[in-house]
């Protein structure tokens, strides 16, 4: 590992204690001879990210966004400032997600320098999360469950040995520079959801393979669940396709790019879906109420 330089890079928002967190497990990673340069994106936060990530990690590449570049816009814009110093690797990281112990960038770098040595074409390896209360699996290597449902993903177990995937989840994955010399950036189309998932994919679809290194790597809980009490149509509807959800625009892109000849059926789907049921829901409901009275 002697003279390999990394790039680690993350978007942060208005989360200064997961952030310096994230920055704080960063710090105590080993690489012998090696080097951890780290690019962090903050997208206009109001809490005093930036000025915190500047006083207790001053080595930190700080860069600053508008408030409106999401998670993909902000990856996408610290890569970009990482990639032009030309790294050997490029380390995603989210900043609600911290590693569990010293060695996880050791374990990334060995796992991608032992399946490059099979033979293997370059290689992406992603880390997997544990929920850090409760234990259960939250991010990392992702494979759709059947051809018939191309765009429904199952997060692949870890084992003691790497295991090979489709694609990943953006929270700890180790990007070498043979694949951002295939792939290049992430692709701007996105915002806020899918820009990782389509990476993968673009990946593979480019002769790169996309693996996970055995075990669980960090801890990162999983987002939490969609509101389930009732609110007017209409704000439910807008829900749906806001930026942190399913943004019409974004997902035609994903759709038509990964979802095959039936890819228009795909996208329109989530809409209908949602759209019948809470009008369903609403009628029973009415039912319910005509009933007691």
């Amino acid at each position: 590992m002697a003279g390999i330089r990394i790039a680690a890079v993350m978007a942060v928002h208005n989360r200064r204690a997961l952030t310096l967190a994230c920055l704080d497990s960063l710090r105590t990673q080993h690489v012998p001879g090696g080097s951890l340069d780290v690019f962090v994106l903050d997208d206009a936060s109001t809490d005093g990210t930036a000025e915190a990530v500047t006083q207790h990690h001053p080595d930190v590449r700080l860069l600053r966004g508008d408030g409106h570049l999401y998670w993909n816009g902000g990856m996408r814009r610290a890569l970009d400032q990482a990639m032009a110093g030309d790294y050997d690797y490029y380390l995603w990281m989210n900043d609600d997600t911290t590693l569990v112990d010293d060695g996880v960038l050791a374990l990334l770098l060995h796992t991608e320098q032992q399946l490059r040595e099979r033979s293997h074409g370059p290689v992406i390896v992603a880390g997997t999360t544990r929920h850090p209360q409760i234990g259960e699996l939250t991010y990392g290597g992702q494979v759709r469950l059947s051809r018939r449902r191309p765009l429904r993903w199952t997060l692949v177990q870890p084992g003691s040995q790497p295991r090979r995937c489709e694609t990943m989840n953006g929270n700890i994955v180790l990007v070498p520079r043979a694949v951002v010399q295939r792939v290049g950036n992430i692709d701007p189309a996105y915002i806020q959801q899918m820009g990782d998932l389509d990476y993968g994919l673009r990946a593979s679809a480019a002769g790169c393979e996309v693996w996970i290194a055995p075990g669980t790597v960090g801890e990162c809980a999983s987002h939490p669940p969609r509101r389930t009490d009732l609110q007017p149509l209409r704000r439910e509807l807008s829900r749906l396709w806001s930026v942190k959800e399913l943004a019409p625009r974004p997902w035609l892109v994903f759709t038509h790019r990964w979802a095959g000849r039936l890819w228009f059926f795909y996208w329109l789907s989530p809409y209908l879906r949602r759209g019948f049921g809470l009008i369903l829901q609403r009628t029973r409901l009415r039912s319910t109420i005509s009933g007691v009275r």
